[in-house]
Parts: structure tokens; C-alpha cells; sequence
């Protein structure tokens, strides 16, 4: 055992035990003499659930109300195709990752994550390969863009010096987009270069951040500050003897708790959207109304600045109501009215091995940050987002993650090492793990949580040391059915 001694996994089983934390399952474990598990045929990663897909759809109390023509039509300008200039939809680039919010938000379907091209429900390669056809001698592939991989977008560590060395004191971590639209016929003369991530990746200033699902968004959205407090509280005694703390990152203009973005840097629906259509497409909007330049940019170049800003606004002149909210209103009323997954209740491995396993998920420990409901306060959008129970998994706290995960990018009160607890429904259905993508095996994944510093680690040793091969099987499996 590396991160913890055997004695110390011992005294905190015993723990668990002895204050009665969930349900005792000592019986159920198979351990040798020397408190390693019993040889048994290793448990491996379901993989992505081959059934129907369980999520897209918009909630119940929205279907045939005067809310679901809001959401069509934020879902259509979620897959619309941004142009440069002269087009139905401007203001692509500058700088940018993708050129429409639903090329990376694409797996299982609209809204979720990565795609790929061999795992179902087979919707195609990145995304990111697909945007770069009018100018690709302007835009080469970076290494770490591929055909089956995930999308990406790509932060440098520090800023350099003049000769190309790491400054480690000038922290950058913004982002630098991958894609430039210097050669596309609708892009004038401007003529600006990729940032130089082959030399950034050698010298290790390169991390990385994969799109987040935004499934059951409005209902995150809607739950009280206090109702997280209240969850972040319970439970302490045995959170403090795991050595789990967490804490909200909150915005820094009101003080309550953000809690969209891998860092939980987002207050609400609409700021998330607004800085995502500004980062990853560099489309200028109400909330973020300047051009992004890269951050070791002194700004863009005149013949860059293709169009009047804000590009994406209040449209003043239309007949129906929809069309009068900027594109950002409408992405964030999409994402708001989108329903949460619908989990499995037997498939993987059948009804019996997913109870065993949801069990073994709060008796390990797991549940204590993957929180496995909340409560949303009243809602004025719609009734679905009232006074509802959220299956989220997650506490919607920023947690120390350890050394192995550390990106060394702050944001707001989430330091380098810390991340929001990743909510898990939807996830018997995603392909990419953990904020960079760096895994596609949730066994992996799981064990990836373990590193110096770790909040996690106590619980990283109990599923790796304290269970037997079927019963991390059954949890997997459990997972694998959100």
C-alpha cells in the first residue's frame, strides 16, 4: 500500500464501523491473512451502456407548456454552425476550440460531453478535427487532437520568457484556443498564428479541460446556497476522520455559491454560456463583450476585429418572442429546461449486482463528496425545477484532489489542486473521465482520485484494499447504470 499504511486503512475501517456510518460491510468482505483481497477474476469497466439513450429530452412539466418552444429554440442555436462574417450566425473566432456549442456537447446526444467514433451511440470523431476545412494549412493538429480522442481545450501553465523558457513567476492559466481563422474565405486579411503548443507541450506548460455534460443543468442551477451548506456540514465527523474537507468556490460579486465549470468558477446558466460562446468560439456577447486576444497577446489586430460587438445580442426587431433573447439567453434556457439522464435499473450486470454496488458506494465512502441528492428551492421557470430531488452525485464543492490531478490553475476560491465534485448521472453513457480527459476506463478513473494530498485517498484505498474483485465489480457496474 503507497499512499496509506495497512494499520491506517485498518483504524479507519474500524471507524466506519463502529459508528455504524451507512450499513457495516464487514461480512461481506473476503480479505487474506495479509488484508489483500481474495484472487478473484478482476473487475473491469462495463464500459459505455450500449441501450437506448436515457437523456436530451426536456423536462415533463415543459412538454406542450408555452416553455417548450423556448427550449427548441435554445436547442437549435445550441447546433448552430457558426461563420466569421456574411453569414446567418457571425462572429466565429478570432480564436476558437469549435464552432458551434453542440459539436463538443454531443455524447449521448445534445448536451453531453465528448463523442467518439467506435463507442455508442457511434455519433462520430472529436469534433475539433471537423471545424478546421477552410484553412487547414493555418491550423495543423496539435498532437493531442485526434480522431477518437476527446475535445479539448487547452490552458498553458505559466507564461514564457523571451527565450522560451518557463516563467514560473507569471502564471497564465487561460486559455489558449487552437484553431485561428487567418485563410477562410470569410475572414478578410486577418492573418494571426496558433499558439505554439508543440514547444509549450515539451517543456510541460500544457493542461487540458474536456466539455462538461449539462444535463439536468437547471436543476443545479435552482438548488438553495443553503441546502449545499447544509449537505457540506452533515456527516463531518466521519468526513473529518477520512480527511475530506471541501469547500464552495462562490462569486465574486455577490459572495453566494457558483457551481458550473470544472472548478465550479460559474455562478449561473447564463454566465456559463456567455463565457463559453466568448472562449471557445470567440463570439463577443452581453456578458463578455471585447474580443478575446490570447492571453500573451497584446490585443487582436485591427483586420481581426471583423465585426461590430457585442456579435451576439438582444435581437430588438423580432416578431416572435423567442427570437428576441441573444443567443446566450437562449443556450442558457436549453441547458436550464434539459432533463437529468434516466439511470438504469438493470443493466450492467443486472438489477441485484447495481443495488450491491449502489450500497458499497455510500459504505466506502464514495457518497460523502458524490452527495446522491439534493434539494432545488421554488422555481418560476417551470414547475419540474421546484422543490425537486436531484440525483446529481456530486456536493457542488470545490475538494482538494491531490497531486496527480493538479492543473495549477486557480479560479476564483478553487486553488490548483482543487475541483468541483463531477456530478455521475449520465455517466453509464460517457466515454472521457476526469477534467482533462487523460482516461476512458472507469476503473482507471477511479483509482486516478488517489495522489499526494489527496481528499480522496482514504476512500481510494477502502474500494482498492477492502474489496473484493466482485464487489468493485458490482460498484462499477452501479456507476455504470447512471
Amino acid at each position: 500500500m503507497s499512499l496509506y499504511s495497512r494499520r491506517s486503512v485498518q483504524r479507519s475501517w474500524k471507524f466506519i464501523c463502529r459508528k455504524k456510518v451507512s450499513l457495516s460491510i464487514a461480512s461481506l468482505l473476503v480479505l487474506s491473512a495479509t488484508g489483500a483481497v481474495v484472487a478473484q477474476n478482476p473487475a473491469k469497466d462495463p464500459g459505455v451502456r450500449a441501450v437506448s439513450v436515457d437523456s436530451g429530452t426536456e423536462l415533463s412539466s415543459v412538454v406542450g407548456s408555452p416553455a417548450d418552444e423556448y427550449f427548441l429554440d435554445g436547442k437549435s442555436r445550441f447546433q448552430e454552425v457558426e461563420s466569421v462574417q456574411g453569414g446567418n450566425h457571425n462572429g466565429l473566432g478570432p480564436r476558437f476550440n469549435s464552432n458551434s456549442c453542440s459539436s463538443c456537447h454531443a455524447q449521448p446526444t445534445i448536451g453531453g460531453s465528448s463523442p467518439s467514433t467506435t463507442a455508442f451511440p457511434f455519433i462520430g470523431p472529436n469534433p475539433e478535427t471537423l471545424v478546421t476545412s477552410q484553412n487547414s494549412l493555418q491550423n495543423p493538429f496539435p498532437s493531442f487532437v485526434t480522431i477518437d480522442g476527446p475535445a479539448r481545450e487547452a490552458r498553458f501553465k505559466f507564461f514564457l520568457n523571451r527565450d522560451g523558457s518557463i516563467n514560473p513567476n507569471s502564471p497564465d492559466g487561460g486559455v489558449h484556443d487552437l484553431w485561428v481563422i487567418s485563410g477562410r474565405p470569410d475572414a478578410g486579411s486577418c492573418s494571426i498564428s496558433q499558439p505554439d503548443f508543440a514547444h509549450n507541450l515539451k517543456i510541460g506548460n500544457v493542461i487540458f479541460r474536456i466539455p462538461t455534460p449539462v444535463f439536468g443543468a437547471g436543476l443545479m442551477e435552482n438548488i438553495p446556497d443553503e441546502n449545499i451548506l447544509a449537505n457540506m456540514n452533515a456527516n463531518a465527523q466521519i468526513k473529518n476522520f477520512m480527511g475530506i474537507s471541501g469547500h464552495p468556490n462562490r462569486n465574486g460579486n455577490d459572495g453566494t455559491i457558483s457551481r458550473f465549470g470544472w472548478k465550479a468558477q460559474n455562478k449561473s446558466l447564463e454566465v456559463f454560456a456567455g463565457e463559453a460562446y466568448n472562449v471557445e468560439m470567440g463570439i463577443t456577447n452581453e456578458l463578455f463583450t471585447n474580443e478575446r486576444a490570447s492571453p500573451d497577446e497584446a490585443g487582436l489586430p485591427a483586420n481581426c476585429r471583423l465585426n461590430p460587438t457585442p456579435e451576439d445580442a438582444t435581437n430588438m426587431t423580432a416578431v416572435q418572442t423567442t427570437g428576441v433573447p441573444s443567443d446566450v439567453v437562449g443556450f442558457a434556457m436549453f441547458m436550464r429546461l434539459l432533463a437529468p439522464p434516466t439511470p438504469s435499473t438493470t443493466s450492467p450486470g443486472g438489477a441485484r449486482s447495481i443495488a450491491d454496488g449502489s450500497r458499497i458506494f455510500t459504505q466506502i465512502g464514495c457518497a460523502l463528496c458524490h452527495t446522491p441528492s439534493m434539494k432545488t428551492g421554488p422555481s418560476a421557470f417551470t414547475p419540474s425545477l421546484s422543490n425537486a430531488n436531484v440525483n446529481l452525485f456530486s456536493d457542488l464543492l470545490v475538494h482538494n484532489m491531490g497531486s496527480n490531478l493538479a492543473d495549477g490553475v486557480s479560479q476564483g476560491g478553487a486553488a490548483g489542486d482543487e475541483f468541483r465534485t463531477a456530478p455521475l448521472w449520465g455517466l453509464g453513457q460517457r466515454i472521457f473521465f476526469l477534467h482533462d480527459g487523460r482516461s476512458n476506463d472507469l476503473f482507471d478513473a477511479i483509482n486516478q482520485h488517489a495522489g499526494r494530498g489527496s481528499e480522496a485517498n482514504g476512500v481510494i484505498q477502502l474500494f482498492q484494499h477492502r474489496l473484493t474483485p466482485e464487489q468493485q465489480q458490482d460498484l462499477l457496474n452501479f456507476l455504470r447504470s447512471l
